[in-house]
């Protein structure tokens, strides 16, 4: 069942049963509602990687062969992906449950203690908030150690958004503040950062390209917002996003309608990067009862 939120300018809907993924996420624009992010088949609403949106938690992205080492021991998790990875963390499995909700707030709340064979080795409790407050839609992401153990942690959300509003003709561009990506061999790094290449330099406003990108971007701007324009509409929307989220993972498929921008905390293999002691992989580190938390949103600014 979808959980609908709105006000005069955000229509959001959530699916507390697949993972508090979107169903859907709409900007009205003269009066008619537009899908800022690609829509949700009724038939798909119980799969998290064909919604508009979903959680990753308490890691982003893939872990190479499913193994990571941590304070001295190797971790062997399940692989969830073809290519033996473990990806996009494990809370996109599992229905999280409401624990507040109104018209245009709701928070959700999942705890692996309460399910087996959880797909992560410690244990843990995460939340989300999305929030409708004027031109605002925002969201706010936990994570909580309630192991006996040190725990290492990241998180993200993967939203996918329309590369037209209104019409085929009203065509994305974006501004992108990262300076850097990672060098990747099938999505995993094989170096350290480095100045972004031409197909992903968005540091000035650029209309979205169309060849095949899967790339994780590094060392934000902290003083920019990700900007987004709808050039005929003349929609222009601030992606902004608080200091935890250090990385963006841009996926861009050809002949989609979509992109994917993910603001995420950790690198790709953030777990196996700490472990080597690579520099900026963004993997945080969770004392017994203690937590983390961030927030992200969309401001319509035209």
């Amino acid at each position: 069942m979808v959980h609908v939120l709105q006000n005069d300018t955000w229509r959001v809907g959530v699916l507390p049963h697949t993972a508090a993924s979107l169903a859907f996420a709409q900007i009205q624009h003269e009066g008619v509602w537009c899908d800022f992010m690609r829509p949700t088949p009724p038939e798909h609403q119980d799969e998290p990687l064909n919604c508009a949106s979903y959680l990753l938690v308490p890691w982003s992205n893939r872990i190479r062969d499913a193994q990571f080492r941590f304070a001295g021991h190797t971790y062997q998790l399940r692989p969830s992906f073809a290519d033996g990875t473990a990806i996009h963390g494990v809370g996109r499995h599992y229905a999280w449950q409401v624990t507040a909700s109104s018209t245009t707030h709701i928070r959700l709340e999942f705890d692996s203690r309460q399910h087996e064979q959880v797909n992560f080795p410690f244990v843990f409790r995460s939340w989300v908030e999305y929030t409708l407050d004027g031109q605002d839609f925002r969201t706010r992401l936990g994570v909580h150690n309630v192991d006996q153990q040190p725990m290492p942690a990241g998180f993200g959300t993967h939203p996918m958004l329309q590369r037209s509003l209104t019409h085929p003709d009203d065509v994305l561009s974006l501004e992108l503040p990262f300076a850097k990506s990672y060098p990747l061999v099938n999505c995993l790094p094989v170096g350290e950062p480095v100045p972004v290449p031409a197909a992903l330099d968005y540091q000035r406003l650029r209309r979205a390209g169309d060849v095949f990108v899967d790339d994780c971007l590094t060392e934000r701007n902290m003083a920019r917002n990700i900007m987004l324009k709808y050039d005929k509409s003349k929609v222009q929307i601030a992606h902004w996003l608080d200091f935890l989220y250090t990385h963006l993972v841009m996926y861009m498929p050809v002949g989609q309608s979509f992109i994917a921008l993910e603001p995420v905390t950790n690198a790709n293999d953030g777990f196996n990067l700490a472990a080597t002691g690579a520099h900026n992989h963004g993997v945080f580190v969770l004392d017994p009862g203690e937590m983390r938390e961030a927030m992200s949103g969309y401001t319509i600014t035209t």
